[in-house]
């Protein structure tokens, strides 16, 4: 799917190609790719790049294209891997802007429709790929407090648990984590190396580059952090997991023992030799409260010492 859009007051949506609007393409079909690489003549080397989705962020330019990638942050179909980071290339030239993404994503929607809100012009391609850096980065600041949501689900159910599927769960969330913080260092690196080009450094606006470069650190300290947390809080509820079943065994040894008390006191008295109490009447009243009575007093001894 390919949209164009222009500047109006923000960004506008039309419906065909003009010069120096910006093409969005999103989970491109082969009539897409066709459309790109026959009638914009966009690298086909380019296209591939974009399409590997470990490919890391970098800027690459070749025969006056200029290809640009960056890692953006995605809600995943997996539910034990909530979000994950996905290549954004961006590639231009002259009066041609095309960003491609193979997978769907909220960030360019809302991009879109902040510039109307913000009444935001496009200058030139690198004010876009400067947006589009700050717009990641404060999507990943979303996704990242929903992820610090899901550990507090997460350890609301650990307190009193003993299984190790919701640290399974904290496990899968550190992933994302992994995800986050990897990309959001890449994303760094290009920006640094888009903000020191000396064919551009005097065309930037020096107040987006502070904020795109104050968005990335916050978000890199803010995945870092909770990172940090979850591991340490990872840590702790093994060992509260290890606590509460070494609880629950010392509590079933101690059911264990009193019960072999009257099972021991049973079995003397059902041997087949002489025991004083053959005879009796009562012998088995009497086996009854002795066999009461030493459990009474075993219970109370295992009170006494917490082993209950």
């Amino acid at each position: 799917m390919k949209a164009f859009y222009t500047n109006n007051n923000g960004l506008v949506e039309i419906q065909k190609w003009t010069s120096n609007c910006w093409i969005h393409i999103e989970s491109p079909t082969e009539s897409d790719k066709n459309y790109l690489v026959d009638e914009l003549q966009v690298p086909e080397a380019f296209y591939n790049d974009i399409e590997d989705i470990d490919e890391r962020p970098r800027i690459e330019i070749e025969d006056g294209w200029t290809l640009i990638i960056m890692r953006i942050p995605v809600k995943s179909g997996d539910i034990k891997i909530p979000f994950h980071t996905v290549p954004l290339g961006i590639i231009f030239k002259d009066d041609i802007c095309v960003t491609i993404s193979f997978y769907k994503t909220e960030i360019i929607a809302d991009f879109v429709s902040y510039s109307q809100r913000k009444n935001i012009e496009i200058e030139d391609n690198f004010n876009l790929v400067l947006r589009l850096l700050l717009s990641s980065s404060v999507w990943y600041l979303k996704y990242l407090k929903q992820i610090n949501h899901k550990i507090k689900l997460a350890e609301d159910n650990l307190e009193k648990s003993i299984k190790n599927e919701e640290l399974q769960a904290l496990l899968q969330i550190e992933k994302c984590f992994v995800f986050f913080i990897t990309s959001l260092k890449a994303n760094d690196v290009l920006f640094q190396r888009i903000k020191n080009l000396k064919a551009h450094k005097a065309n930037y606006d020096p107040e987006l580059l502070e904020d795109v470069e104050i968005e990335l650190n916050q978000a890199q300290d803010t995945a870092n952090i909770y990172n940090n947390i979850l591991t340490g809080m990872m840590d702790a509820y093994a060992s509260v997991i290890s606590n509460n079943m070494n609880t629950i065994m010392k509590q079933m040894t101690s059911i264990s023992i009193i019960l072999m008390i009257p099972t021991l006191i049973a079995s003397l008295y059902g041997m087949n030799v002489p025991n004083g109490l053959e005879e009796s009447k009562y012998g088995i009243w009497i086996l009854l409260l002795v066999s009461i009575i030493l459990s009474t007093f075993g219970v109370l001894l295992f009170k006494r010492r917490r082993w209950f």
